[in-house]
């Protein structure tokens, strides 16, 4: 048993770690001539295909009707939308900066559920909320690698992707976590794919970002996806959320020392708080689904992380 957990622990930490890489992969590739609808299209499209594979190899079965058109709306509709601001903020801050505002999610979803009626919440929670709305006022500091729209597209990132683990409770549960995120990736390759060919397509011109978008697509999301759900099921929801919070951290580490980001002392308070925010949420409520709903985006990723 805790050789399982202790499993369990490294996996969730690895997918912290893969989705972290991120914003890392992404600002190598537009640095090597690859635009947002392109990179986006390549990222989805190729993770889709990749987790097809899985699904075929474990002779799993797609979902159907209802089900199956609520993954391709949250995909082609929901994680576009919260994509293109993630990756459109990537442009104009760093990518440190931008993963510690998508962590503001957690609070807006507690937030829209008390809006809605749903939820009552404790001292506790609202301790919670209340930090991570102080530590967005400190974040929330343009230094020199962030400008005033890359902060706002970082914040509107989090408010999509609140909405969006809201509006996927009810369709990622009957479908399953693998079938959920290969059907949503896939449908959002196909909107990218759509909005690149209008555009134009710009793809990478060199090695290196070629091998972002490899890295994007198969460490950032493949892998950061499964070994999510693997760990997940091993140590349960409360102790996977928290470790997801390695995400904005290695975030954090790699945009230093391979991109020369820093945060300004007000910022990284701000992000401590953002991240203890979500600590306190996970430990006051034990059921709360909102860690399964982050695998596959920005975040994984009810289904990728992230972004």
């Amino acid at each position: 048993m805790s050789q399982n957990r202790t499993a369990g622990f490294l996996l969730v930490a690895l997918s912290g770690a893969s989705f972290g890489a991120l914003g890392l992969f992404a600002r190598l590739a537009y640095a090597a001539g690859a635009d947002m609808p392109t990179l986006l299209f390549l990222r989805f499209t190729l993770a889709g295909l990749v987790l097809t594979c899985v699904m075929l190899v474990r002779r799993q079965r797609w979902p159907r009707g209802r089900v199956l058109l609520g993954l391709f709306l949250l995909g082609a509709l929901g994680y576009f939308a919260e994509g293109s601001a993630y990756f459109l903020a990537l442009q104009h801050a760093s990518a440190g900066l931008v993963a510690l505002l998508l962590y503001l999610f957690p609070a807006l979803v507690a937030v829209l559920q008390v809006a809605m009626g749903r939820e009552h919440l404790s001292r506790l929670r609202w301790l919670a909320v209340a930090l991570a709305l102080t530590g967005t006022a400190l974040t929330v500091d343009p230094g020199p690698d962030a400008k005033p729209l890359g902060i706002a597209l970082g914040v509107l990132s989090a408010v999509i992707y609140a909405i969006y683990v809201l509006s996927s409770a009810r369709v990622v549960g009957p479908a399953g976590p693998l079938a959920a995120s290969t059907g949503i990736l896939l449908s959002a390759g196909l909107a990218f794919g759509g909005l690149m060919l209008v555009k134009g397509p710009s793809f990478p011109q060199t090695a290196v970002g070629w091998g972002a978008v490899a890295g994007l697509s198969l460490l950032s999301t493949v892998v950061a996806v499964l070994t999510f759900f693997a760990g997940l099921a091993r140590i349960g929801p409360v102790n996977t959320s928290l470790l997801s919070t390695l995400e904005p951290v290695m975030a954090v580490v790699l945009g230093a020392l391979f991109l020369g980001e820093r945060l300004s002392p007000r910022q990284g308070a701000g992000g401590l708080l953002i991240l203890v925010a979500v600590v306190v949420l996970a430990r006051s409520d034990p059921a709360r689904p909102e860690p399964v709903s982050q695998a596959a985006g920005p975040r994984g990723d009810a289904t990728t992380g992230r972004g």
